[in-house]
């Protein structure tokens, strides 16, 4: 099961391995106090396309496309994140206050599937 969460939600019992998919350390949060097995900033969308995205739901699908194309380059950033998946839940934690539009949520989805085709072709 993997799951996404905003970093401000407390840590709940079925959140299993947490991790921050965010390249920028959130507002607010004092690392020390921040409950995740890892902070995977290369598994983020980059800088550029973050800037561009600029949390535009206009530029959702145009976003969504180069963000996984973006993630096809980098298998090598999702590997803990796939490593976890196949261990027991995991839990993606962002910032962004869209919880309908943001990047963890295209992640989510991309494990999901890797995942299913993983299984499927075994």
């Amino acid at each position: 099961m993997i799951q996404v969460k905003r970093v401000y939600d407390p840590q709940g019992c079925h959140d299993g391995k947490r991790f921050l998919v965010e390249r920028l350390w959130p507002r607010g949060i004092k690392k020390e106090s921040m409950v995740m097995d890892g902070w995977l900033k290369n598994a983020a969308p980059s800088h550029e396309l973050r800037r561009w995205f600029g949390h535009d739901p206009a530029k959702w699908i145009e976003f969504t496309h180069r963000y996984i194309a973006e993630l096809e380059k980098t298998p090598a950033a999702l590997a803990p994140l796939m490593e976890a998946a196949q261990q027991g839940p995991v839990t993606l934690l962002y910032s962004s206050h869209d919880q309908e539009h943001n990047s963890s949520l295209v992640l989510m989805s991309y494990l999901k599937e890797r995942i299913n085709s993983h299984k499927t072709s075994l």
